[in-house]
């Protein structure tokens, strides 16, 4: 791995960063704060209802 310069990807990302931007990113509602429903394979069946502790 090779750089122009010795400073590594941290520092570049540091002294490269918009706080601004960033600010403006964390403020808005992104869908990735929304959990995502199981997929039918991932969805693990109860055998015995009275033993849900989720109802």
């Amino acid at each position: 791995m090779s750089h122009a310069n010795n400073k590594s990807d941290v520092q570049q990302a540091a002294n490269t960063a918009n706080a601004d931007k960033i600010e403006k990113n964390l403020q808005q509602d992104n869908d990735s704060k929304k959990p995502e429903d199981l997929a039918e394979n991932e969805k693990t069946p109860f055998i015995d209802e009275q033993t849900r502790t989720d109802k």
